[in-house]
């Protein structure tokens, strides 16, 4: 796998799977250590079948509670993992398959977790999806009034 160019010194990531996507999370994880990331990892440890949404909620809340700068999350299509992640309101989880979307979603939409498919991406994809992530900073500016309403509405009392 290819070395990772970070957008930041040494982040902390989180990194999470389920039984589907257990082999590449060791890929991702020696990739991530190579470029210098404290690696969280929030298991699973095996093959064996597990709840997707136990994993993913351990490593959101690392980056709500600002343990981790951002997460990694792998299961079978990686929907499963997305789906539970942007359950968080301060975690905007992007399901990358190639990295034009994982880099956009960074620049754009200042995404702070990332689903793979273990499934649906090979080693070395996931690794040019990772770096487009990990490299890529948030734009802000222009993007920021639109990132705010990401949050739900307060609900007044008329």
């Amino acid at each position: 796998m290819p070395n990772i160019v970070l957008s930041q010194d040494t982040p902390v990531v989180a990194l999470a799977c389920d039984h589907a996507g257990f082999p590449l999370k060791a890929a991702v994880q020696a990739l991530l250590e190579r470029a210098g990331c404290i690696v969280l990892d929030r298991g699973t440890a095996s093959a064996e079948r597990v709840d997707y949404p136990d994993f993913a909620h351990l490593a959101c809340h690392d980056v709500t509670a600002g343990r981790a700068s951002c997460a990694v999350l792998i299961c079978g299509s990686g929907v499963g993992m997305s789906i539970a992640a942007n359950r968080h309101p301060e975690i905007r989880c992007v399901l990358a398959h190639e990295p034009t979307t994982a880099r956009l979603s960074r620049a754009h939409n200042d995404a702070n977790a990332l689903a793979l498919g273990a499934r649906l991406t090979g080693e070395e994809a996931a690794a040019d999806i990772l770096t487009a992530f990990l490299a890529t900073p948030y734009e802000g500016g222009r993007h920021a009034a639109r990132i705010a309403k990401l949050s739900p509405p307060q609900e007044t009392n008329a």
